[in-house]
């Protein structure tokens, strides 16, 4: 049986924390930024950790990262 290959696009988007955990960053951060308040664009540059309900298909994808 051959190896699974790493989804190479979600390995650009998600990583591993040591403990496991898949991280993200937020979306909504590209255009319409002058209706955003400052205090929405600063925590929109924050990474987040995945809700749990799509950690199982993510960690399929980047099985070896």
């Amino acid at each position: 049986m051959p190896k699974m290959k790493t989804h190479r696009g979600a390995a650009k988007r998600f990583k591993k924390t040591g403990t496991g955990k898949i991280i993200r960053m937020h979306g909504y951060t590209s255009h319409m930024l002058e209706k955003k308040s400052p205090k929405a664009k600063r925590n929109l540059r924050t990474s987040t950790v995945m809700n749990k309900s799509d950690v199982k298909r993510i960690k399929s994808l980047i099985a070896y990262l």
